[in-house]
């Protein structure tokens, strides 16, 4: 039986450094191409910024992809298509996640038309945040990663719905534009501040926060991932992203609290459903932090202090739905 495990790791190393191998050549073979052909600097820069080697990405192509990028919708568009291509073939999970990592600097750092440009294409069924399927070729060794891959590309796939809802005014319960022009770049949002809003402005805001919160929630990585390199430095970008979920999550369900006396019965029902659910996430969250406290990923000093909702303010909600059901019954 000994012989029998020890001979099976020994396969299993082999395939490893084959497929590594085979990724290697597949990187310079590609760059060699693109230097043949009619391939633009962008696409070779892309090419360079996802490669097969598992080292995050270098930065100087990072800024280079940006800065090529920052003016020109045409050079957008190219980016995007480029990069859906990308991970339409790819069937290696550092490469897919290179590519989802550069995914989301662009729509945190680059030109405003990313959004546009990926929430259409990924609307359209273009497989650039559909990662739902994806499966790394070596299945046996690298489940673990794959699964990571399609969690973080769900939560940028969250994230880039949450971003195009704040944007369009007429579709958005939080945000409001001054222009009804088309031309994305000439937009400015203005964000309604959050004790401003109306009780509906408030749910549509949280019922977003709480999906985008539940997608950060699933990428937690199990199993070899939790140990990878590339995978600590993807998780520490969402890490840190999620900090604001939860303080804007707080601030939303603060003003709830402090209207809930005088909410319609049916708006009082919808706020403890809400209080419920995010009770239940806050202890994942407590857990998901204390994890990622315990592998190093950000200083400790960084973490919220989660504000956890207590049953004994669950149960003060409960009844005072009851009576104002009571009131309503009496009234009728």
């Amino acid at each position: 039986m000994h012989i029998f495990h020890a001979f099976h790791f020994l396969i299993q190393f082999q395939m490893e450094r084959f497929s590594k191998a085979i990724a290697a050549v597949k990187d310079h073979t590609s760059l060699r191409l693109a230097a043949r052909t009619s391939l633009s600097e962008l696409d070779v820069t892309i090419l360079k910024a996802t490669s097969h080697n598992e080292q995050p990405a270098d930065e100087s192509h990072i800024q280079q992809i940006l800065n090529l990028t920052a003016t020109s919708p045409l050079l957008v568009s190219s980016c995007v298509n480029t990069i859906s291509r990308r991970l339409n073939k790819t069937r290696n999970w550092v490469v897919a996640l290179k590519t989802l990592m550069l995914v989301r600097r662009l729509l945190h750092e680059g030109n405003r038309r990313y959004a546009r440009e990926m929430f259409t294409a990924t609307r359209r069924g273009t497989r650039l945040l559909n990662m739902s399927d994806f499966r790394d070729a070596l299945k046996s060794t690298t489940w673990d990663y794959a699964a990571f891959v399609r969690t973080y590309s769900l939560f940028l796939d969250e994230e880039l719905e949450y971003k195009m809802q704040g944007r369009r005014g007429s579709c958005s319960s939080f945000a409001l534009e001054e222009k009804d022009d088309e031309d994305d770049t000439e937009r400015e949002d203005v964000v309604v501040p959050v004790r401003e809003m109306e009780n509906d402005q408030l749910f549509a805001r949280n019922n977003h926060l709480m999906q985008l919160l539940e997608r950060f929630l699933a990428c937690r990585p199990a199993g070899e991932a939790r140990h990878n390199r590339m995978v600590m430095v993807a998780l520490y970008s969402i890490l840190v992203q999620s900090f604001q979920i939860y303080s804007d999550i707080k601030e939303v369900m603060g003003v709830f609290t402090d209207r809930f006396d005088n909410l319609s019965l049916q708006d009082s029902v919808k706020v403890y459903a809400m209080a419920n659910r995010v009770a239940k996430q806050y202890d994942v969250l407590d857990m998901f932090y204390d994890w990622c406290k315990s592998v190093g990923i950000a200083r400790t000093s960084e973490y919220p202090e989660i504000e956890k909702i207590s049953p004994k303010k669950l149960e003060a909600m409960d009844e005072i739905i009851k009576q104002k059901s009571d009131e309503s019954k009496q009234e009728s």
